[in-house]
């Protein structure tokens, strides 16, 4: 849920999403890492920059995500915010985590290396 002040720096597009993840905390969804900083015109009631900011989603939806992340290791990160209907909106997509993709490419690399060498040596090399 957002207060006044961050809908407002939001609405001057001030939001940065890049270290931003969702994850389920006793049941309930939470936006984390997603920094909105101060609104200019704010007063002292101006909200924090960088705190966690809970998501309103249906049962179903949370169910699914958290049995994304729990079951595949799955990491939930916010790709767009977007303003409808004067409320602010948001999608998201379900990732594989930094460690999973680095084993996978780690995995692959002795087969790159033995197809770069191919390639370099040419078709006439082969025989």
């Amino acid at each position: 849920m957002l207060t006044g002040t961050e809908v407002k720096a939001l609405r001057d597009g001030q939001a940065t999403l890049q270290q931003a993840y969702a994850e389920v905390r006793q049941g309930e969804p939470w936006l984390v890492g997603l920094h909105v900083p101060e609104y200019g015109q704010g007063n002292r009631a101006n909200h924090e920059p960088d705190r966690p900011r809970k998501l309103l989603l249906h049962r179903r939806e949370i169910d699914r995500m958290n049995a994304g992340v729990q079951q595949k290791g799955f990491t939930i990160v916010p790709t767009r915010l977007y303003f409808k209907d004067g409320r602010v909106k948001g999608r998201a997509g379900a990732r594989q985590g930094q460690g999973r993709a680095r084993q996978a490419a780690h995995h692959c690399r002795p087969r790159r290396a033995a197809a770069d060498r191919a390639r370099a040596e040419g078709p006439l090399a082969r025989d």
